[in-house]
């Protein structure tokens, strides 16, 4: 009898959390109204561009940090090979302790120093702070580092979460901010610190934040304009592939629908057929598209992007970056090799990932990793 009542009660159970479960999809919107984002005025672009004038020197250096455990991929590796594209600053990437710097949801680096060797080689401190996503937004070390670059001058540009890890120095307190959507509940919490919609990057007195992923983008040519001027930000948006990079933005379609929530929970249930796919490493690589092309196959709940090379040795990419192949191999089997697209401009790669994804596992996978990049299609 005891068993029965146990198995009764686990079907109870069971019917319980499949009742809650589904008024809660129920509950969720819909696909948002899609539209056009709103013009940003001339003025307003203009104030943007004279709050990122370099602080300090003519040719200004740019520190982009991470930890060690878990930096976010295209936040950390895209301002970093678009800002040296363009070679109007000295770029260095760094960590918070020695070693490489694992990067999620894919790639692993080994970057130029550390944020002592930074400190002891650039005791004046950066001109630009760049802060990626990471796994913990309190890492101590972190933060210290950040507040001090801040006191000696440098302007922080919190990249999609790394909004987050700026919030958590208390430099954003009494300013405007943005961030990744998904964060932006968290980011409300911050009862000192006011969220602006509908614009891909906000700056407020030496503090700047972006929305997600895809938005450092835009950042960095910003960034270039701000530094060179809009001949020199022009030709590099050329080469990526960007028509605009102003922050113009509709944050109403990216938030956590019903489709959104519905394709994870089935790419998750589906985990008998998840895919390691293989991307060859090279030298020459350009960091901007691999990032982009490594992070959004390994965002589909259904894959996850490896790199591997011949040799376990790192390759240098386009910018000087030494990136670590996650293993050693001459080839991959082909079926799982996805479609290159490292021949086009990074915007246009990223474009022909999302096609390539919807191909291999349909459309609803291709949105529902375009909305985690928060990428405008």
């Amino acid at each position: 009898m005891s068993w029965r009542i146990l198995a009764w009660s686990a079907l109870g159970c069971v019917a319980l959390l499949a009742v809650i479960g589904g008024t809660w999809l129920l509950l969720l919107p819909g696909v948002p109204a899609q539209g056009t984002a709103p013009a940003i005025s001339k003025d307003e672009t203009e104030a943007t561009l004279a709050a990122l004038k370099p602080p300090r020197r003519k040719r200004p250096v740019i520190a982009i940090v991470g930890i060690n455990d878990m930096t976010e991929t295209t936040d950390y590796l895209m301002p970093y090979g678009i800002l040296a594209r363009a070679d109007v600053a000295d770029v260095l990437t760094l960590s918070t302790q020695p070693g490489p710097v694992t990067l999620f949801p894919a790639l692993k680096v080994q970057p130029h120093a550390t944020i002592a060797e930074f400190d002891a080689a650039h005791p004046d401190g950066a001109d630009y702070v760049i802060v990626p996503a990471m796994s913990r937004e309190d890492d101590a070390a972190a933060l210290q580092w950040i507040r001090s670059q801040a006191g000696k001058g440098a302007i922080v540009v919190g990249v999609c979460v790394g909004a987050m890890v700026v919030a958590s120095t208390g430099l954003l307190d009494g300013r405007q901010a943005t961030t990744h959507w998904y964060s932006v509940r968290d980011l409300r919490k911050h009862p000192a610190i006011r969220y602006v919609a509908d614009r891909r990057l906000v700056v407020d007195r030496g503090v700047a934040t972006t929305t997600g992923i895809t938005a450092s983008m835009p950042m960095a040519l910003t960034l270039v304009e701000a530094i060179a001027g809009r001949a020199k930000a022009e030709a590099v948006a050329r080469e990526i592939g960007l028509a605009h990079w102003d922050a113009r933005h509709r944050s109403e379609p990216f938030q956590f629908t019903r489709p959104f929530a519905l394709t994870a929970i089935a790419n998750t249930l589906s985990f008998w057929n998840r895919e390691q796919l293989g991307i060859a490493l090279t030298s020459g690589v350009d960091e901007v598209s691999l990032a982009l092309v490594a992070d959004a196959w390994s965002r589909t709940y259904r894959s996850r992007a490896l790199t591997f090379a011949a040799a376990a040795e790192a390759q240098i990419s386009r910018g000087g970056l030494r990136i670590l192949p996650d293993k050693v191999a001459a080839e991959w089997p082909a079926k799982l090799t996805p479609p290159a697209a490292f021949d086009l401009p990074p915007a246009r790669a990223l474009d022909q990932t999302l096609h390539d994804i919807d191909a291999r596992y349909g459309a609803r996978t291709a949105d529902f990793v375009a909305m985690q990049l928060e990428y405008p299609r």
